[in-house]
């Protein structure tokens, strides 16, 4: 279980560097190295339980019990704090996402970040295609249509306009 913590943490580490214009708060890591530390204490926890059942040894099986029983309550509280907090975080990643498509001009990084996500997701905007309505780029090409990225890529020919939504 501790390998596949360690796996899982490092892998939300290096997936975030494709996503990190989205994600300005450098907190939005924090999570996986939280995940990475959790995964060294269970190690060090599964190897007392380990010795412990080993040498059959009541305190050290007792030791164990205590450390699990304080690890369950602490991911119960972590549950808890998820649940009565997943809207501001949906809120603030919604708000930060919709700055960078702001900034969105085809050019910049940032247009490659947003170009990226759209094509890794399958989606287009932050909502939908509707979004794209709002943003400086949209207003000063003029030509009624979204960026190429927002179009599906099993079809052919896609121009990114706004009267042929089926092709987003």
């Amino acid at each position: 279980a501790a390998a596949g913590l360690s796996y899982v943490g490092a892998y939300v580490i290096n997936t975030y560097k494709s996503y990190d214009n989205f994600l300005q708060d450098k907190y939005a890591v924090l999570p996986a190295v939280i995940i990475i530390c959790v995964a060294v204490v269970m190690f060090v926890i599964g190897l007392i339980g380990c010795c412990a059942t080993f040498r059959e040894s009541r305190v050290g099986l007792g030791l164990f019990l205590a450390i699990i029983l304080v690890i369950f309550i602490a991911e119960v509280s972590a549950f808890v704090l998820g649940f009565v907090y997943r809207e501001k975080v949906k809120t603030d990643v919604q708000g930060t996402m919709r700055s960078v498509f702001e900034q969105y001009d085809g050019k910049n990084p940032e247009s490659t970040v947003v170009d990226y996500l759209q094509e890794q997701l399958h989606c287009c905007g932050v909502k939908n295609y509707s979004d794209w309505t709002t943003t400086q780029w949209f207003n000063s090409t003029g030509n009624n249509s979204v960026p190429l990225s927002c179009c599906q890529q099993d079809v052919k020919n896609c121009t990114g306009h706004l009267d042929q939504p089926q092709e987003l």
